[in-house]
């Protein structure tokens, strides 16, 4: 969806999903250093995971029965950062922000779990947080057949992106995944086809749609800035009786001059670029 388009015609998603971008953007400057394409890119997603279908409570960050979010693109952590600060989480307020990839500070470049409650799991190496939500989803599944779903009834959901998917860890994950028939396991796959060096086929040309299918999960392909379709995703993935990939086509950078492109990848800290 074009951004005029968008801005048109869902206002509000707009304005949140432009605020994850801002912090982002003003974060990454500071710090002059950071990945500002991927929470860029990602910001409709997560902008419609959060405001729509994720269960937590920000006074609560250890509430047993929370959706559980694992950014495995672990180096795009502004984008958790940014939800974070903008669902009122205590650790996250906007002097964190500004702190982005400083010596004490929480908001460290790749999301590290010891730093704060709110953040699940400690990410970084691309791959792992596949593989740490696998275990999630399966101790969701103990915990329910145990306690009953009136009491256990949540989600784990992943942001992965091409690097994730190209990792050897992932595709043992995907697998146990698919025989497990992991329901309650949704994996948002950030496909813009970018990496650091340039288009992703110059390393991998694998057809992840196809792979996925062929290791028992269930597969949806959706314009990752189109807010009805994304919504209409997760609920559909919801109702399936497999483990779902959702193949989130998305622009890398989205609206700045580096969009689409590998300088888009990591700190745009080039006003020419931002603008």
């Amino acid at each position: 969806m074009l951004i005029e388009k968008l801005r048109k015609e869902h206002p509000q998603h707009w304005k949140n999903a432009t605020a994850i971008r801002v912090l982002t953007l003003d974060a990454v400057a500071a710090a002059n250093s950071g990945h500002s394409g991927m929470p860029m890119g990602m910001a409709d997603v997560a902008t419609v995971l959060f405001f729509n279908h994720l269960k937590f409570d920000p006074k609560t960050p250890l509430w047993p029965d929370r959706d559980r979010l694992i950014l495995s693109a672990g180096h795009g952590s502004m984008l958790l950062y940014s939800l974070l600060y903008l669902t009122g989480y205590e650790d996250f307020p906007l002097e964190e922000i500004k702190n982005f990839r400083q010596l004490g500070a929480k908001t460290a470049g790749h999301p590290e779990n010891f730093l704060s409650d709110a953040i699940e799991t400690t990410t970084g190496p691309l791959g792992q947080g596949i593989a740490n939500s696998v275990g999630f989803a399966m101790a969701e599944e103990i915990q329910r057949a145990n306690y009953g779903e009136k009491i256990i009834d949540h989600y784990t959901y992943v942001f992965a992106g091409d690097g994730c998917l190209m990792e050897g860890v992932s595709q043992e994950a995907i697998a146990l995944a698919g025989r497990q028939k992991l329901s309650k396991l949704i994996v948002f796959w950030d496909n813009n086809n970018i990496t650091i060096d340039g288009k992703v086929e110059l390393s991998d040309t694998t057809n992840q749609v196809e792979r996925f299918k062929s290791s028992g999960w269930n597969v949806i392909e959706i314009d990752g800035h189109n807010p009805v379709q994304i919504n209409e995703a997760i609920i559909e993935a919801k109702k399936n009786s497999k483990p779902t990939m959702i193949a989130c086509e998305t622009h890398i950078a989205l609206g700045s001059s580096a969009q689409d492109t590998s300088k888009g990848h990591g700190a745009l800290t080039d006003t020419k670029l931002i603008d």
